[in-house]
């Protein structure tokens, strides 16, 4: 039962992953078109760069004020928040199930 509900929190962050590959090219599309400041900080193919999933993860991008971008952009990271949470759940849960 516990390595099943590992399966599911594997799901989980499948799940995270497919939004997280939608709506993290989009916000990226969008700071491209309209956030010079920021394409500049990023540089080019920012798609998994550290920089700028750090930015999206500490919520920065509140700070451009822009609603199409807060828009694109919540939905990104709390995907990768996603990611994170179901692969460290389903990791504990093997881990617990090993005793």
């Amino acid at each position: 039962m516990i390595l099943f509900l590992a399966l599911c929190f594997v799901a989980t962050a499948i799940a995270g992953f497919c939004a997280f590959v939608i709506f993290w090219p989009l916000t990226l599309v969008h700071v491209r078109d309209r956030h010079s400041d920021l394409r500049a900080e990023f540089g080019d193919g920012a798609f998994l760069k550290p920089d700028a999933l750090r930015w999206l993860l500490s919520g920065r991008y509140r700070e451009t004020r822009d609603p199409s971008l807060t828009g694109l952009a919540t939905p990104a990271r709390l995907s990768l928040l996603t990611i994170f949470f179901g692969l460290v759940m389903a990791a504990l849960l093997w881990l617990w199930s090993l005793i």
